[in-house]
């Protein structure tokens, strides 16, 4: 599969609006982009630290992904997400290597990029984005 490099670190947070200051006030990082994303339920952040992104999620509906991760595991990290070129053949790779797929095509994420999930089940309990920017 060999992903490029790390894309992001997903992290829930209950409040976009106190993470947003811990991050820039104590850590001293920027923030350069909120979105919302309505498919997922959930509104983001972005941070840069070196070619690598940190993610916050906020829930939208308590019922979304990221509202079900905090009520049964708290605010913490999310997944972890990789870039890769060519993200359908790397999905039906890990399909035929036994992986669990929770997204068996590409859909659209923050900031303009493909994305698929796997599932923690096949990844050692760590929930993994695959991305892909597909202006590259």
């Amino acid at each position: 599969m060999k992903p490029t490099h790390i894309e992001h670190l997903g992290i829930a947070v209950k409040s976009l609006e106190l993470a947003i200051a811990y991050y820039e006030n104590v850590l001293g990082l920027t923030c350069y982009a909120v979105e919302e994303v309505p498919e997922q339920k959930v509104r983001t952040a972005f941070f840069k630290v070196g070619q690598t992104k940190i993610e916050l999620l906020e829930s939208t509906d308590p019922e979304g992904p990221v509202g079900k991760f905090i009520e049964k595991k708290g605010e913490g990290v999310h997944h972890i997400a990789f870039a890769v070129e060519g993200l359908q053949s790397k999905l039906d790779l890990a399909a035929e290597r036994g992986v669990l797929l929770i997204d068996k095509q590409p859909r659209k994420g923050a900031e303009g990029l493909n994305i698929a999930f796997l599932h923690p089940k096949s990844t050692f309990g760590v929930l993994t984005e695959l991305c892909e920017n597909p202006n590259k």
